[in-house]
């Protein structure tokens, strides 16, 4: 029979997550709200990169040219309950100072610990897989470099990764932030020049039964919300909240997890302006010209110089996909380092750990490429996409069980409306992600 510790955990804490930055950021104990909420801005953009990779452009760039702007309201949906999940993921780490591979560890059998990290790093792999794809689609369009020779090119981010890592975290973050207001301000741009209908846009916002009743709309809605939540990203915000030097007393907590959940959601709100934008700008010029069937990112790229007027428009676009390949790359290395150590207590040097996960995801986009071509390629990126999708509910249930205990949370644990919301939450996406699967697997 297993002992439980009177604070609902299976075995102790160990170590803390991400030792060399934990606790290295310093929150001011005096001055206003506001000086205290920029100290705790930055964990939340990392997170928000995860929710706009080049796996997320696919299904964005093929709801709006097949059906205009009627799925915004199921990327509007998919944003909010990101929101709830990261609220939930970052109460986790700061009450319990363990992040979410920790917990599964402290809390299941070692046989049971062990089947969620492999499925959690077959989903880091997968997500690594479409960062490879998107940013060697990016060098393609931009300089021309051949698609396999773009893939092998990006073994070379181990490096700026590892240069990058010895600046400091909030050195990583401060880049995140400006890549995304990169990836933001070629899409608002990019909607500029594209003149779309803003009536059009506020009827999207409002969701329809048709989503329902028409099979390839609801196929590429759960395709967007399956694409949406990412599960290494419940784990990585659970480690770096922890970067924050707040005060370990109950109203220490409490305004940690204040700030944590208004920062997450203010990056989220960002993630949502730029998915949307997606979806927008293949409305506004794919869905408007009559071309129906655009769903590939090459394509969308070829077609944005002739119906815009521009080439502004497809080199914006291409850089707009560099910078989401790249920033998805920094947060990917965080988050198996995460995984790593928190699931199995052992410790890799940062660039075995990147060189590793690298190689899973560039060997078989070298094959494919090779052998299939960029149809392979594109091809890849869904199977990385349905990879995902089947591993959240792995990570959803986990955190959405922890935050719900009171004996491992204490005072902070969920409250009773969101224990239920959080739970029908959980419920929804994995109904969802398992009809994806199914979909994908026996009726394509």
């Amino acid at each position: 029979m297993k002992h439980v510790a009177n604070d609902g955990w299976r075995l102790p804490g160990g170590r803390p997550s991400l030792p060399e930055v934990h606790r290295s950021l310093k929150i001011p104990k005096t001055g206003s709200w506001l000086k205290k909420f920029l100290a705790f801005i930055g964990p939340g953009y990392l997170v928000a990169v995860g929710y706009m990779d080049p796996g997320n452009w696919a299904t964005d760039i093929a709801g709006g040219s097949m059906f205009g702007y009627s799925l915004l309201s199921v990327i509007l949906i998919s944003n909010l309950m990101a929101i709830l999940l990261q609220a939930l993921a970052g109460k986790l780490g700061i009450v319990t100072g363990r992040d979410l591979a920790q917990a599964c560890r402290d809390h299941y059998n070692k046989p049971v610990a062990f089947t969620l990290w492999i499925l959690c790093e077959l989903a880091i792999a997968a997500c690594d897989l479409a960062e490879v794809i998107g940013s060697a689609i990016a060098l393609k369009l931009l300089f021309g470099i051949p698609l396999l020779y773009g893939v092998m090119i990006t073994a070379v981010d181990v490096i700026l990764v590892l240069l990058l890592q010895n600046k400091g975290f909030r050195f990583i973050e401060s880049l995140v932030i400006i890549l995304i207001v990169t990836i933001g301000g070629c899409f608002l741009t990019e909607m500029f020049l594209s003149k779309p209908d803003i009536g059009g846009i506020a009827k999207g916002f409002v969701p329809t039964t048709e989503i329902i009743s028409n099979p390839m709309m609801l196929y590429i809605a759960i395709s967007i919300l399956g694409a949406t939540v990412m599960p290494h990203n419940l784990y990585l915000h659970s480690s770096i909240v922890q970067t924050r030097k707040f005060d370990q007393t109950r109203e220490g907590k409490r305004q940690a997890i204040k700030y944590a959940t208004w920062d997450s959601s203010i990056a989220l709100f960002f993630a949502l302006f730029i998915n949307a934008a997606i979806l927008i700008l293949s409305a506004a010029t794919f869905h408007r010209a009559g071309l129906t069937e655009v769903a590939d990112i090459e394509d969308a790229y070829q077609l944005l110089t002739p119906l815009l007027g521009t080439t502004l428009g497809s080199i914006l676009f291409g850089v707009a996909l560099l910078a989401s390949g790249q920033n998805s790359t920094l947060t990917g290395t965080l988050a198996g380092q995460i995984v790593m150590e928190g699931f199995l207590n052992i410790r890799l040097p940062g660039w075995l750990r990147r060189l590793i996960t690298r190689l899973i995801a560039i060997i078989p986009a070298v094959i494919v490429t090779a052998i299939a071509g960029e149809k392979g390629t594109a091809q890849l990126l869904i199977l990385s996409q349905v990879i995902l999708s089947l591993q959240l509910s792995f990570a959803v249930i986990p955190l959405v069980k922890f935050t719900n205990d009171k004996k491992k949370m204490g005072e902070f644990v969920n409250a009773g409306w969101v224990k239920w919301l959080s739970w029908i939450v959980t419920g929804i996406i994995a109904v969802l992600n398992a009809y994806l699967l199914f979909q994908t697997f026996f009726l394509e």
